[in-house]
Parts: C-alpha cells; sequence; structure tokens
C-alpha cells in the first residue's frame, strides 16, 4: 500500500528527475543558440584572444599523440604561454589598460575564469564604465556559479549602456538558466530587440523567446 507520504517522495523525484533533464536541454539549446549567433558570453573585443588560445590548445593537443581535449595543467600553461608577454609587458607599465583587458579575455578564453575576473577587475579601476569589460566579467562570474553576482555585473553595464546587445543577451541566458526564470529572460531579450531593431540575428533570438516563453507556460501550468 502506497502512503501520502510516499506519493508525495515520488512526485517530488519525478519532478526533480524531469527538471534535470529539462535544464540539460535547456543548456544544449543555449549552447547551440550561442553558437549560431556567433558569440555567447562575450565582449566585443576578445576575438584575437580567443584564437590565439584555441590555436594554442589545439598545437598542444596535436603533440599529445591523439588527445581529445588537454588536461586542466596543459590547458593552463598553454594560457600562460599566450598571455606571458602582456604579463612581462605590464610589469613596465602595469596600467596599460589594453594589455589588461587582453589578458582577461585570454584567460577568460582559457576557461581560467578567477584569473580573467581579476585582470577585468584591475581594468576597471582605471577605466570603471567599459561595458564591454563589465560584460565580460558578469559573465566569467557565471561561469564561477555565481549568478547573482552575473546579474549584478550585467546590471551595472546596462546603467553605463542600456541598449548593449551582448548585456542583454547574456542576461536573458542567465536569467533562464541561472535563476529559473524564463518570463525574465524574455523580458531581457525583448528589451534586447527593442533597443537594437536591426540587431543581425533578431530571428535567432525570437526563436529562443518563443523557447521561454513555452518554459515559462509550463511552469505555470505545473503550479
Amino acid at each position: 500500500m502506497t502512503t501520502a507520504w510516499a506519493a508525495t517522495q515520488e512526485a517530488k523525484q519525478s519532478e526533480t528527475t524531469w527538471t534535470n533533464t529539462q535544464a540539460y536541454v535547456l543548456a544544449v539549446f543555449c549552447l547551440l543558440l550561442g553558437v549560431a549567433l556567433g558569440y555567447l558570453f562575450r565582449g566585443s573585443e576578445s576575438q584575437r584572444a580567443s584564437t590565439s588560445v584555441a590555436q594554442n590548445t589545439a598545437t598542444g593537443v596535436a603533440q599529445g599523440g591523439g588527445q581529445s581535449q588537454p588536461s586542466p595543467a596543459q590547458q593552463k600553461a598553454m594560457v600562460e604561454q599566450v598571455a606571458a608577454p602582456l604579463v612581462a609587458a605590464l610589469q613596465s607599465n602595469p596600467n596599460d589598460y589594453d594589455s589588461i583587458v587582453k589578458l582577461g579575455n585570454i584567460y577568460y578564453d582559457g576557461q581560467l575564469y578567477p584569473q580573467a575576473i581579476e585582470y577585468y577587475e584591475r581594468a576597471l579601476k582605471i577605466r570603471p564604465n567599459d561595458a564591454d569589460v563589465i560584460t565580460d566579467m558578469g559573465t566569467a562570474y557565471w561561469y564561477t556559479n555565481d549568478a547573482d553576482r552575473a546579474l549584478a555585473e550585467f546590471q551595472r553595464s546596462l546603467k553605463i549602456r542600456p541598449d548593449h546587445p551582448g548585456t542583454l543577451f547574456n542576461l536573458g541566458i542567465v536569467r533562464w538558466q541561472g535563476k529559473n526564470d524564463p518570463a525574465g529572460a524574455v523580458a531581457a531579450w525583448e528589451e534586447l530587440l527593442k533597443r537594437n531593431p536591426s540587431y543581425p540575428q533578431k530571428q535567432q533570438v525570437e526563436e529562443i523567446i518563443g523557447k521561454a516563453r513555452q518554459h515559462a507556460s509550463g511552469k505555470h501550468s505545473a503550479s
């Protein structure tokens, strides 16, 4: 005989399993969307740093005898190799803003997010109103599993540039994935399209808005 308590526990377990599966599907969808848009959680000035790290990583994998990916230690060593010239340059000019930002981008693209945050914070002490850097720092916090700090940084960026497309896009992702707030995500993406009517990836954003609305409707139905 199934007791009321046991039935409740089974329902909770079923709900948890569904939620975890949904979260996984959502993460994959958002990743694919990011690829389609050409950037996911990226600042506007980071492409060259990303290419350098990617090329260095590919070289390391080739030298490693066909490994699918480098170990964390190998990855860190390769990123630091790319960063070394800029680190050396800062010894003679510690307030070189461009070099500091590039170092933040290098560590970000190498997935060494705590180090990236350190350089972004250092840069923002020099130029506190750089919305691109603030956005990248917020995204780095997201990748360290600090959704609240990420959202705070995105709001900080929007006070400086309310139409910043990268910030608004990332804000939607973190609201949805980090806070399970699809309605909040939709609001961010609608603001993105409202403030940027000629946004190149408008169609893709409209598609993800549709997915988020479906999720929000499902939540209301379940409740």
